[in-house]
């Protein structure tokens, strides 16, 4: 059996409608391109783009998430020089699981945590550009069941705590703050995952729960929001109230009694991270299709400059607005200076540090089998901006 009938079968295992509802129809003419080309050519072959009026303009596709920062991209109001861009809009979740699986788009915005574990294990698809659209603090957002007596991180210990998708970003940075913040560890917790291995993102890079660590799936019909009402686990790192990837009837579980954040203040808490790390996380970085940069290498700074003006686009009417409120002397003169402060930096220099951890976090948690280095992940060009 060759290597494309095994994907064809592979493809034809999800049933129509989880596909559509999960990737888009767009998906179905990327899972004909790994059986009609072969595995190896369906990991370089771009796919097809609108033509454009610009004359000599290299055509790239790229895929983006719904953000303020990306907004002047995909309005038009923000061109990459020389390159024409077909950009799409969908949400994260799909993003990473079409390209991881399919390759869909030239550029995209790609799960930071996946892309460690793809290039861990030889995948070289993808090279790293060091923009980050998407910030928060994952941690702040864990809910738990109002009766299990869980005031404190470390009540946590013991419990039973549910997850989208054990690798996805957000829960790689709350059980690294968890473990380093708060002395909790993943192996501490029973561990429970909704997405089935072939919606998941995992089931593109080869997922296998660490070495020892407790951990099964939710079984149809559960999800996370229907096992925490009926109390049959004890918390959650995420839970997905507003997107079906899983095909599983959602509940909201704003406002109900049973549940709530761990973290009282979310803010609070979020402030007191920052000032002690300097870390605002980044759950996004954005990913080139190494073939498109093979055939021009040029056009990896070119989108990374166009991110930075889209992003300077995007911000440049709040600065505005917030400092008539110090002309005005509505806010005292003394804080001024925090409209200089930029909460969503691009560039490695001032992301160092936070990736570094990122990367440490991955391979403490056995996520990846070795520490990474970030010139494995981004473009050489970048790693001095």
């Amino acid at each position: 059996m060759n290597e494309a009938t095994t994907n064809t079968q592979r493809i034809r295992a999800i049933s129509r409608r989880k596909l559509l509802s999960t990737a888009g129809a767009g998906s179905l003419l990327a899972a004909v391109r790994p059986a009609t080309l072969g595995a190896g050519a369906a990991q370089s072959v771009a796919p097809a783009v609108a033509t454009s009026s610009r004359t000599g303009a290299v055509q790239v596709s790229m895929c983006v998430s719904d953000n303020i920062r990306t907004l002047p991209l995909r309005d038009g109001r923000v061109k990459a020089d020389a390159i024409d861009l077909s950009v799409s809009t969908i949400h994260p979740s799909e993003m990473f699981w079409r390209q991881l699986r399919f390759a869909e788009f030239d550029v995209s915005e790609m799960s930071w945590s996946s892309l460690l574990i793809a290039i861990s294990q030889g995948d070289k698809r993808w090279v790293g550009l060091p923009v980050f659209t998407s910030r928060g603090f994952p941690h702040t957002g864990i809910l738990v069941r109002s009766d299990r007596g869980i005031e404190r991180p470390q009540d946590l210990k013991g419990k039973k705590v549910a997850v989208p998708e054990y690798q996805q970003t957000s829960a790689l940075w709350s059980r690294g703050i968890l473990q380093h913040e708060f002395d909790v560890t993943p192996w501490d917790m029973e561990w429970y995952m909704e997405r089935t291995e072939e919606l998941s993102h995992g089931g593109a890079t080869g997922f296998r729960p660490p070495e020892k660590l407790k951990f099964q799936r939710i079984q149809p019909p559960d999800n996370i929001g229907t096992l925490l009402l009926d109390g049959k686990i004890d918390a959650s790192l995420l839970y997905l109230n507003e997107v079906n990837l899983v095909d599983r009837s959602r509940v909201d579980l704003r406002n109900r009694p049973e549940v709530r954040l761990l973290f009282r203040d979310a803010v609070a808490e979020g402030a007191r991270y920052y000032k002690k790390t300097g870390f605002y996380p980044a759950n996004h970085c954005v990913v080139v299709q190494r073939a498109m940069l093979e055939r021009h290498p040029w056009v990896a700074l070119n989108i990374y400059k166009a991110f930075v003006a889209a992003k300077e686009m995007a911000h440049a009417p709040g600065r505005e607005v917030a400092s008539i409120y110090f002309d005005l002397d509505l806010l005292p003169a003394a804080s001024r200076r925090v409209l200089d402060v930029d909460p969503y930096p691009y560039g490695m220099q001032a992301n160092r540090a936070m990736l570094e951890s990122l990367v440490q976090f991955s391979h403490e948690q056995g996520l990846t089998s070795r520490r990474l280095t970030l010139e494995e992940v981004f473009h050489p060009a970048t790693l001095e901006l």
